[in-house]
């Protein structure tokens, strides 16, 4: 199954770029470079829908239109797609 959420990233002091999904409540991410910081944004929504998945009372939240976002200016918005597979017995 794939589920998408958008993440922002936004460039630290330090050079860094950290980003976070407004959806997914602390799930973060950070990298020295932007493709770094949305590669480890993808495997932490990845286990944070994965965590959410497994409760017995599961409700995903509904996915933010980054129209609707209080972005602060230089923020970068990427739409990070996870792929989940189901296997028999998952939900066990």
């Amino acid at each position: 199954m794939k589920f998408i959420y958008p993440a922002v990233f936004r460039k630290t002091e330090t050079g860094t770029y950290y980003g976070f999904f407004p959806d997914l409540e602390d799930c973060h991410a950070e990298g020295d470079t932007l493709d770094d910081a949305i590669d480890k944004a993808n495997e932490a929504a990845n286990d944070w829908i994965s965590l959410e998945l497994s409760e017995e009372d599961c409700d995903l939240p509904s996915v933010t239109d980054p129209e609707d976002m209080n972005l602060q200016e230089g923020d970068i918005v990427r739409n990070i797609s996870v792929n989940i597979r189901f296997y028999e017995g998952w939900d066990e």
